[in-house]
């Protein structure tokens, strides 16, 4: 039979890994399925733009993998049994009914949403655009709100930034607020920090600093010390988190939900079980959790599929970079930061910043969009055979 490799998630880690297995490994030997939501390849870094009005074009992930022998099953995952090696799976709305799904090895590869945090008011009031579906749940809201209408967007990470920064220089009739938890770009070097405020006052972008929102209203959000900011929308961006699915599975996980991993990003508790992007618990370089980002499901799916692939045929386990270099900030179309970081991931004095960096970070999207949607690119002439079973068995002990 063949080896059976199930993905879970076709975002940036469980596109690329798929393209990157079926590339690499011969389909007389292996059978790759990718279990997805949505019939669509989705940019999360662009979901702020498609939220605003612009125009995004989603490729559909069925010819993005045509050719490769990459399996599509589109259905919702309910669950993973990982003694039984089975997922459980459920197509949207009920079509297609309940069903079940056995693997030789799982990754694991689900994502993150939005975090509320359990402040209230925020599920049944603000929006966000950690998805598709709910960034066109937004750009609905804000079709229909008129001139002097009052967005306030709620964290000063990157989504935060972005997401404030398009929409006030898309939309110059709205009035736009942020509200951060402590100050403005505080992880900057003073050079970018000053590019950022003056990127804020250019756009005419109200910042409320050192403010914690403890409620969402429909018309209004209410801040720890009482002070109340007029939100007509309410866009919340104060951090990730991921589904439940992973604990309650039996799967070691850690604080945070976040499958916990080794170097190779396999589950620690379970051989058969790889994670990679937001829902990997794996430490960089600098002995850190890697936060949830795009560059961390570059990294970890990198990672994961060098060591599901080493591990089938029998060879040695390479070990891939953990290591940042620095953050790319959008501020709109025009204007951006490309700020460098050290081994530590402090802001190094050097920045980059306006055209040249939007330039850059133009770049760095079109780049990871072609790298998903040409899975073939690159494809070895000769695709590698699995090791026989004592061959995967010595090369899992070395490793």
């Amino acid at each position: 039979m063949k080896h059976r490799i199930v993905v879970l998630g076709a975002g940036y880690a469980g596109a690329f890994a798929a393209g990157s297995l079926a590339r690499r490994l011969s389909p007389a030997d292996t059978e790759i399925t990718v279990v997805n939501a949505v019939p669509d390849f989705v940019e999360r870094m662009r979901l702020h733009q498609l939220a605003i009005g612009q125009d995004v074009a989603f490729r559909k992930l069925a010819d993005i993998f045509a050719g490769t022998g990459v399996r599509l099953r589109l259905a919702r995952v309910t669950g993973v049994d990982p003694e039984r090696r089975t997922v459980a799976v459920t197509g949207e709305n009920g079509e297609n009914g309940d069903g079940e799904l056995a693997y030789d090895t799982l990754l694991y590869a689900l994502g993150s949403s939005v975090a509320d945090h359990g402040v209230p008011g925020v599920a049944e009031y603000a929006f966000d655009v950690t998805g598709r579906s709910s960034a066109l749940r937004l750009r609905e809201r804000l079709v229909g709100l008129g001139e002097g209408g009052t967005v306030l967007v709620v964290g000063e990470g990157l989504t935060g930034i972005e997401t404030a920064t398009e929409f006030a220089e898309s939309r110059p009739d709205l009035s736009v607020a942020l509200a951060a938890r402590g100050q403005l770009g505080a992880w900057l070097s003073p050079k970018a920090r000053r590019h950022l405020r003056h990127a804020f006052d250019r756009l005419g972008i109200t910042v409320h600093e050192h403010t914690s929102i403890e409620a969402v209203e429909p018309t209004r959000a209410i801040a720890a010390d009482g002070t109340t900011i007029p939100a007509h929308v309410t866009v919340w961006s104060a951090g990730f988190a991921v589904h439940p699915i992973a604990a309650a599975s039996g799967l070691e996980v850690a604080e945070t939900g976040q499958i916990v991993v080794d170097r190779t990003m396999r589950s620690v508790s379970h051989p058969d079980v790889y994670a990679a992007g937001d829902c990997a618990y794996a430490i960089g370089e600098n002995g850190r959790p890697l936060p949830m980002s795009c560059a961390s499901a570059g990294y970890t799916n990198m990672q994961a599929t060098a060591a599901i692939i080493a591990r089938l045929t029998g060879s040695e386990v390479p070990t891939t970079g953990l290591k940042y270099h620095g953050n790319h900030i959008s501020l709109g179309r025009r204007d951006a930061i490309f700020q460098m970081v050290d081994r530590d991931a402090q802001s190094k004095s050097w920045y980059l910043g306006g055209r040249s960096a939007a330039r850059l970070k133009s770049g760095v999207l079109k780049g990871a969009g072609w790298s998903i949607v040409h899975p073939t690119f690159g494809m070895p002439k000769r695709k590698r055979r699995l090791a026989t079973a004592p061959d995967r068995a010595g090369a899992r002990a070395a490793a």
